[in-house]
C-alpha cells in the first residue's frame, strides 16, 4: 500500500528495505486520489520503533494513506529525541481543527498508575472526546485500549499478580465479525502488560461487543456497537524481537522477570524466538482499514463532524 509519510521519517528507509511501497509527500501530490487520513497518537517511549511497527502493518492494501503523528505536549518525553519530535510530531492544538478517517492510540508504559495520575491524562481525555466528533473510526492498543474503555464506558483496569508477557492463543467470539475475516479458528498474539480489563465487565456493557479472548490472556478484542471504536489489549504489531528486548531490559534492571510464555523454543531465552503472529497481525490491521475505515468513511470528511456516531459498517452482513 502506498503510505504517504514525511520524506525523511526514519521508518521510510526501514520499510523500503523490506520492499514495502512507501509514498513520499512529493510523489503523492502527483496523484488525484482522496487518501485515507490517519492520525497516530504515539505514547510509547521508543517512537521510531513504534512508528515502524505500525506503518509496516498498515502496508498491505491498495489504499493510499496519509499519516500524521501526534504527541502529548503535557508530557516530557525524556526517552525520545527532541529533534525527531519537533520534526515529525504535532501537538493537539495543531490538529484539533482537522478531521480524520482513522485514529490509532498506542500503548504506554504507565499501567501501574491510576488513570488520573498519568501526567497527560487530561490532554488524552481531550483527544478522546475530540475523536468522537473528528474521527470516523479509532483503534486503541494495550494501555490505550484500557484508557479508552475507562474514559468512554467506565470499564476499570485491574492489577495482575505478575506481568503478563508472552505469545498467547486466542479464539474468536463472533464468527461474523469483519475484524477477524480470513482468520483461522485459533490465532496467536503477543501481550506485555501488568493490568487487565475483565470479561464480565465487557459483557455487562450493552454498548460493547467482545470479539476475541484468550484462556490465558483474557480479553483481546472489543468494539463499540456503532463500530467507531475498537480496542485491542495485546500488541499484534510487535516485531519478532520486541518481547526479547523487553525481557533483557527488565533483566538489566534487576527486576527478575519471568521468561515470556510461548515465545522461545522450549522456553529457553538462549534460543531464537518463534514468530507465530505476523500473518494474523497483518490481516487484523488490513481488516480494520478496509471494513471499519475505508468501506464506511464518507468521501467528504466534513460529514464525520456533522453526523457523529451515525456511521455503521453493517457488521455481520
Amino acid at each position: 500500500m502506498p503510505i504517504k509519510i514525511p520524506d525523511k521519517l526514519p521508518a521510510k528507509s526501514v520499510l523500503e528495505r523490506e520492499n514495502i511501497f512507501v509514498m513520499t509527500e512529493r510523489r503523492a501530490l502527483a496523484q488525484d486520489i482522496r487518501p485515507l487520513r490517519l492520525l497516530i497518537l504515539n505514547l510509547m517511549p521508543t517512537k521510531v520503533v513504534t512508528e515502524t511497527q505500525l506503518l509496516r502493518k498498515l502496508s498491505n492494501t491498495p489504499l493510499q494513506i496519509e499519516v500524521d503523528f501526534l504527541r502529548m505536549v503535557s508530557h516530557d518525553a525524556k526517552n525520545a529525541d527532541k529533534s525527531h519530535l519537533d520534526t515529525f510530531y504535532e501537538g493537539f492544538r495543531d490538529v484539533q481543527e482537522r478531521i480524520y478517517d482513522g485514529l490509532i492510540v498506542t500503548g504506554a508504559p504507565v499501567e501501574t498508575l491510576a488513570f488520573p495520575d498519568v501526567d497527560y491524562w487530561p490532554e488524552l481525555c481531550e483527544v478522546m472526546d475530540w475523536a468522537q466528533r473528528h474521527v470516523h473510526t479509532s483503534l486503541f492498543i494495550c494501555w490505550g485500549a484500557q484508557a479508552a474503555l475507562y474514559h468512554y464506558y467506565g470499564i476499570p483496569k485491574y492489577d495482575l499478580p505478575d506481568k503478563l508477557s508472552g505469545v498467547f492463543k486466542h479464539t474468536i467470539e463472533d464468527a461474523t465479525t469483519r475484524l477477524f475475516r480470513g482468520f483461522d479458528g485459533e490465532f496467536y498474539a503477543p501481550h506485555s502488560r501488568f493490568t487487565e480489563v475483565r470479561l464480565d465487565d465487557i459483557r455487562a456493557n450493552s454498548n460493547l461487543e467482545l470479539l476475541s479472548s484468550s484462556e490465558q490472556a483474557g480479553v483481546f478484542a472489543v468494539k463499540s456497537k456503532d463500530n467507531r471504536s475498537l480496542f485491542i489489549t495485546g500488541h499484534p504489531e510487535y516485531d519478532a524481537d520486541t518481547l526479547l528486548l523487553e525481557y533483557e531490559r527488565d533483566l538489566s534492571r534487576g527486576l527478575n522477570p519471568a521468561v515470556p510464555e510461548n515465545y522461545f523454543p522450549d522456553d529457553d531465552p538462549k534460543k531464537i524466538p518463534v514468530v507465530r503472529w505476523r500473518a494474523h497481525a497483518q490481516l487484523l490491521y488490513g481488516n480494520w482499514l478496509n471494513y471499519y475505515v475505508y468501506q464506511s468513511t464518507p468521501y467528504n470528511l466534513a460529514d464525520i463532524a456533522s453526523q457523529p456516531g451515525e456511521f455503521s459498517n453493517g457488521e455481520g452482513i
